[in-house]
């Protein structure tokens, strides 16, 4: 059982031809609406992969938080230790997709009730669980479920997407530890991203990542340095494809392959998310991940 504690979100998302300049009005066409969030999306990479998913988060009482669990247990996943705030805003975006250009500009709003709290922690379930993923956005919430899990020799798995108060501290309580290409010049300016992964790894994890969107990713583990380029493809829209590859690197370990093919799958993954609008649709099927040769024993 994989277990997870971070956002889940209602993601609206619409392509545009390019971005607008103040004041002007934008068109959009394709409208998409998908449930969204870096740890739930993730969890419902690995539910569809065959691996059994608990999700520990928070929503609001509002429309956007019953369509965000109702797409959680669509996919599979155990909703049973989410926390719904009374009066609460669920988390929500609206994605301006850019296919031309190949970006994406995302306008969010954080949930407004209290946040996941220390005690609503389901830490009878972490010491059983066979990986502890977590975003760190509960930063509190997050560190007691990591610290839990290294006590019980569960591996934690950390998706850190932006620079904020504790993640440093997370590093320390986690095993892998892959960031995003922002996180890495949040903590190390424009240098090179291993220069990142060497810092996170004096912090303690066995492994530091960088993912650098069509630039593939950086990682250092066990003295060794791991570099390559993207899986080449003609990218529609990149939501949703880091949180994918922690999936893909989650599905390695719980596979017991080694680090490389863990990052080489993740890469492939993500990139195949990329095909199509938003962060679930491309995820890749079980049939066609063993079609791409990957030795996978589910």
């Amino acid at each position: 059982m994989v277990l997870g504690l971070g956002q889940c979100s209602l993601d609206y998302l619409g392509r545009i031809h390019e971005y607008p300049v103040p004041d002007a009005k934008c068109e959009f066409s394709g409208l998409v609406i998908q449930g969204g969030g870096p740890v739930a999306t993730a969890l419902a990479a690995l539910s569809r992969w065959g691996l059994r998913c608990v999700f520990s988060g928070m929503i609001g009482d509002d429309a956007f938080g019953q369509t965000i669990e109702a797409s959680l247990r669509e996919e599979g996943i155990d909703t049973s230790e989410m926390v719904v705030r009374r009066n609460g805003a669920s988390q929500f975006a609206f994605i301006a997709v850019e296919p031309d250009a190949g970006r994406r500009t995302i306008f969010w709003q954080r949930p407004t009730g209290q946040p996941l709290q220390p005690e609503e922690v389901p830490l009878d379930k972490i010491r059983q669980a066979a990986v502890l993923h977590t975003d760190g956005l509960f930063i509190d919430a997050s560190l007691l479920a990591c610290r839990t899990a290294r006590q019980a020799g569960v591996p934690v798995v950390v998706d850190a997407g932006t620079l904020r108060d504790g993640m440093l501290e997370l590093a320390r309580s986690s095993d892998y530890f892959i960031a995003s290409e922002t996180f890495a010049r949040q903590l190390v300016g424009n240098r090179d991203p291993l220069d990142a992964c060497a810092l996170l790894l004096d912090q303690g994890p066995r492994l530091a990542a960088v993912t650098l969107g069509a630039a593939g990713y950086a990682a250092l583990c066990d003295g060794e340095v791991i570099r390559k380029p993207a899986y080449p493809v003609n990218a529609l829209d990149t939501t949703g494809c880091g949180d994918v590859f922690h999936a893909g690197f989650i599905f390695g370990l719980v596979q017991s392959w080694d680090y490389g093919l863990c990052l080489d799958f993740a890469a492939w993954a993500a990139a195949q998310v990329s095909l199509e609008m938003g962060g679930r649709r491309g995820i890749p099927s079980l049939s066609g991940i063993r079609r791409q040769g990957y030795p996978v024993s589910i």
